[in-house]
């Protein structure tokens, strides 16, 4: 039997974990340490030794990730977020759009493509000087913000600062690199004798047919689609054909029957993401049009990625701990009508989707003020909330092999159970947020790249994917309740689990 001092600590740890997650959730590192190690590194690099009033110039932002970790092209493909740079400038300073270098086409769980980049990259920019400066020396400032991504993503961001001389002349400067990742720069098209494009329309899909003895000649061909924020394209497919043609077939989800073509990089070389790739820029014909109108096909495919990823989330370890409070919550009362277990199961239920909303409209608010924002980890990179955890969970560990037992006063126990333990869909539903609360830091299988996504669109589709996530969660407890018979399965199933804890702390006895 569990000792009363361990009931009355359960609740505690468990309150005191909750208001720590909330904590962690509203003040959001911008750090990217993760396990001790600086995920990104972010410098600014410049082509020229010197300023000359005037003259154009390079810059780069290089960012440098640790092995396995990626960034994202201009297109990150099925989820993520392309790195952004925010110049802060002199007067009468222009700077050009980001040349961005070929990307690896990198293939996730559940068959989610993504573009981005591994160990580094050097994003280039033209910078144009005004035609007249007074001072000795500038400062260059730009804000880069980045996702780097692995099981987990985490946003990042640095404020940088680049000072160079103004000079009448200036020497060249970080050519190896400068020159490196400007021959990794898509090229322009070539002209039509060594390669010819056409596209055509085929319903749900795109075509293009490139004809090309040069390019026939590269056994691993793909396109790299850039579409339009509101266009939606699948995964491409490429075909090869005699002749020297080679076509790819891009599926898009759009309702502008007039869209007949897409800007992108059809990108060549020995071996796919081999090392010496090359690609060429595809641009749409004259007078194309993009489509100004969303099709839901591909929300609707992240949406059931939230479903899974919210059912899977009962099972994750960092959700076994409550699995008793959910399931013995129903078993209380299992000898009651089946019509008031149903009503307990849909305020549980509805405990589950209160707590997803609100912290839906909280990431929404957080992200209206300009914060970086995730579901699980970002909170891991504060320092002091690793600090204040690892304390907590060695309190929890030394109480669970039984150094010492937290008892509270009667009057703190009575008020913190009651929450969760009061009779009727009142109690039922403060279960269901108190349960969900605890499930919140875990992630799953599907959930990751289903937040990935939501993270990236506007509010009102992070709210649905949160949405679908908790209907994923209070989907089986809805399935027990409608059929009470299988509240049997569920309560060996419990059983089993709270035995092997019993068995560990204190031998066979007073098992279920």
């Amino acid at each position: 039997m569990v000792s009363n001092a361990m009931n009355a600590g359960r609740p505690a740890r468990s309150a005191l974990f909750a208001a720590v997650l909330l904590v962690s959730m509203l003040c959001p590192g911008r750090a990217q340490t993760y396990e001790g190690r600086e995920l990104v590194q972010a410098r600014l690099l410049a082509d020229a030794t010197a300023v000359v009033p005037g003259k154009p110039f390079t810059v780069g932002l290089l960012l440098h990730m640790v092995p396995n970790w990626h960034t994202y092209w201009k297109f990150p493909g099925d989820a993520g977020i392309p790195t952004e740079i925010k110049w802060k400038l002199p007067d009468g300073w222009r700077v050009g759009e980001i040349q961005w270098p070929i990307p690896l086409k990198l293939t996730e769980p559940g068959d989610i493509q993504i573009y981005g980049y591994h160990e580094e990259v050097l994003l280039l920019q033209e910078v144009t000087p005004a035609a007249s400066l007074k001072d000795s020396n500038v400062q260059l400032a730009a804000e880069a913000s980045w996702l780097v991504c692995e099981k987990i993503c985490i946003p990042g961001s640095a404020n940088l600062k680049l000072d160079l001389p103004v000079a009448a002349q200036s020497a060249s400067a970080n050519e190896e690199i400068f020159s490196r990742y400007r021959r990794s720069l898509p090229q322009n098209w070539p002209t039509g004798e060594v390669a010819r494009a056409t596209w055509q329309r085929e319903g749900a899909e795109l075509r293009l047919a490139v004809e090309s003895a040069a390019l026939a000649n590269y056994p691993a061909a793909d396109f790299f689609p850039l579409p339009e924020n509101n266009v939606v394209v699948g995964h491409v497919k490429t075909e090869r054909g005699p002749g020297g043609k080679t076509t790819f077939r891009v599926p898009i989800e759009t309702a502008d029957k007039n869209l007949s073509a897409l800007d992108g990089i059809v990108v060549f070389g020995h071996n796919e993401n081999g090392a010496g790739r090359n690609a060429w820029s595809q641009s749409p014909p004259a007078g194309w049009t993009a489509s100004t109108s969303k099709m839901p096909g591909g929300l609707i495919q992240f949406l059931l990625f939230g479903f899974i990823g919210g059912f899977i989330l009962n099972l994750m370890p960092c959700v076994l701990p409550v699995i008793s409070l959910k399931i013995f919550g129903f078993i209380q009362h299992a000898g009651q009508s089946r019509g008031k277990i149903l009503r307990s199961g849909i305020a549980f239920a509805g405990g589950i989707f209160a707590w997803f909303v609100g912290l839906a409209l909280l990431l929404i608010g957080l992200k209206i003020a300009g914060h970086d924002i995730t579901w699980g980890g970002f909170q891991f990179t504060n320092p002091y909330f690793v600090l204040v955890l690892s304390v907590i969970v060695l309190v929890f560990a030394l109480n669970l092999f039984g150094v010492f037992e937290i008892s509270l006063p009667q009057s703190a126990t009575r008020g913190l159970l009651g929450w969760t333990g009061a009779q009727g869909d009142v109690g039922s539903f403060f279960q269901g947020v108190f349960a969900t609360v605890l499930a919140t830091p875990c992630t799953a299988p599907f959930l990751g790249t289903a937040l990935g996504f939501a993270f990236a669109q506007p509010p009102l589709i992070i709210l649905s994917m949160f949405v679908a996530i908790a209907a994923g969660m209070s989907a089986p407890y809805l399935l027990l309740c409608a059929q009470p018979a299988w509240l049997r399965c569920s309560f060996f199933f419990t059983c089993s689990a709270r035995n092997a804890v019993l068995k560990a702390r204190s031998g066979p006895a007073a098992f279920c």
